[in-house]
């Protein structure tokens, strides 16, 4: 079994929806023969490159919201995120474009380290509250994934990945995704949204029933 997940390394909804894809997959009998592919998705393209605005302040624009009721909003995904494990700084967090951090993400994948390029990548986001569209921060992240750092720098400040990353934002919009988190088991079944865990459950039983029938 394939599952394709579309995320965007800002989202703390894709990291919840990991944790409890990861939890799920944990009590799936046949979790052996899955494979997981970690694919790029922009929740806001258009967002200004070299530019970083704190989380609160970008989500107020973006919603046309107050500060206050963005900071009731985000308390209450941290909530949500914190029965996952998860320790949500939105407070300190900073919204910048994820463009080159999804081309590290490329460059992890063909190395087998896609899984870990996202858990390192979201949690230095979402938990430890860095700014990732900074070639040296990207850089020390690369490290803590396990990959060679000269080569990461060298992609980074280059443009290799770019396509990659534009073709998977292509295929999620094929398939009819508008936002993220996107799961897709062989292009048979798709689940948008952190879903709860029986969700992701039902969604793995279903998907090898038809496999192997």
């Amino acid at each position: 079994m394939r599952i394709e997940v579309w995320s965007d390394i800002v989202c703390p909804w894709c990291y919840i929806g990991k944790r409890r894809l990861e939890r799920a997959l944990a009590s799936f009998e046949h979790a052996g023969q899955v494979e997981l592919v970690w694919r790029s998705f922009q929740l806001d393209p258009d967002f200004p490159r070299g530019v970083a605005e704190p989380v609160y302040d970008s989500l107020a624009k973006k919603m046309n919201a107050s500060r206050e009721q963005v900071e009731a909003m985000t308390e209450q995904v941290r909530q949500v995120a914190a029965k996952e494990g998860l320790e949500y700084d939105f407070a300190g967090g900073v919204m910048v474009n994820t463009f080159d951090a999804h081309r590290l993400t490329h460059l992890a994948r063909e190395q087998g380290l896609g899984d870990a390029a996202h858990e390192h990548l979201m949690r230095a986001q979402l938990v430890r509250a860095r700014r990732l569209d900074q070639v040296d921060t990207l850089v020390e992240v690369a490290a803590q994934i396990g990959l060679d750092t000269d080569r990461a720098r060298a992609v980074l400040e280059g443009g290799r990945y770019a396509e990659q990353v534009r073709a998977d934002i292509a295929a999620a919009r094929k398939l009819g995704a508008t936002g993220v988190p996107f799961f897709v088991l062989d292009r048979a079944l798709g689940i948008s949204g952190a879903q709860p865990l029986e969700v992701f459950t039902a969604a793995l039983e279903k998907a090898h029933a038809q496999k192997v029938s």
